[in-house]
């Protein structure tokens, strides 16, 4: 089961069926077909009458270290267009991922992220659209491309937080522990490495008890008082704007600086805490005008 997918695998025992990102080489970094097979897998287990919930995780020491940066910076068509560029050829692509991503949050089956290792930039938008996320203790979740040259297209940051705790995250672009995620809301639970796997499996084993008419109406009354709020508006103007940050001055900048010295030493810049890109930043129209005064 589950040969026709490239870059995840997919299985199922008794009600519950397994999702795993599988690109372990690469720390399951998103490629260009992860994102369409994930949502494929989703209706998979979906169009199964046998199963009842849906398990996350990845292959191998980590959850998914983000988009495989290498490949779609590769991309100068779409990702990284020449100047002028066309948001909405970008638009397109990220929101059908998006789209796809939201898969999870919108099966009728419930959907459990288990994560170990890193849920980081993409990897934590995909996370975040599962109903609930278990982490391992010392697993790292956070969105750095906030920084610069990223803007979380799912944008389940301030679901999940509230406002002021998302903007803490991603003002940032910080990193945090299982535990601290747990400790302000933003997980269900955090639980040491050894007692990872039999947690999430007693936990689906709990849920998938419930009929599966009972579980599609707790979820979608839920999720309903979530969407109500404006959750795909959101969406759509984050998938924008993450777009615009990829092709700014600044976005254009770290593009330039991780093909002159590659990504590992952009990424540590752009972390460093120093600040990023002073040199390119444009002035706004009130400072050229106050400098005309």
């Amino acid at each position: 089961m589950g040969d026709q997918f490239k870059s995840i695998s997919y299985s199922t025992q008794g009600r519950i069926a397994t999702i795993t990102l599988n690109r372990p080489d690469n720390l399951n970094a998103i490629d260009l077909v992860m994102p369409s097979e994930i949502c494929s897998a989703v209706e998979k287990a979906n169009r199964d009458d046998d199963i009842h919930v849906i398990i996350l995780t990845g292959a191998g020491r980590s959850f998914c270290a983000g988009y495989d940066l290498i490949q779609f910076a590769q991309m100068t068509h779409v990702v990284n267009q020449p100047m002028p560029w066309d948001p909405t050829v970008d638009y397109q692509l990220m929101w059908q991922n998006t789209k796809d991503f939201m898969s999870l949050w919108r099966s009728y089956k419930p959907t459990i992220a288990k994560i170990r290792g890193h849920a980081v930039a993409g990897g934590s938008d995909i996370a975040l659209c599962c109903d609930l996320v278990v982490m391992e203790e010392t697993a790292k979740i956070g969105y750095p491309p906030a920084r610069i040259w990223g803007c979380p297209t799912t944008a389940m940051w301030v679901y999940r937080l509230g406002p002021e705790l998302a903007k803490r995250m991603l003002l940032t672009g910080d990193l945090i522990t299982g535990v601290e995620a747990k400790r302000i809301g933003l997980v269900l639970d955090a639980v040491p490495e050894a007692k990872l796997d039999s947690y999430v499996q007693q936990l689906a084993e709990r849920i998938s008890s419930v009929p599966r008419n009972q579980l599609l109406m707790q979820k979608v009354m839920i999720n309903q008082a979530i969407e109500i709020q404006g959750l795909e508006s959101t969406q759509r103007l984050a998938t924008f704007f993450d777009g615009i940050t990829r092709h700014s001055p600044e976005g254009v900048w770290f593009r330039n600086r991780a093909t002159e010295k590659g990504f590992k030493q952009a990424v540590k810049e752009r972390d460093s805490g120093e600040p990023i890109a002073p040199e390119v930043a444009r002035k706004t129209w009130w400072s050229y005008l106050s400098s005309k005064l």
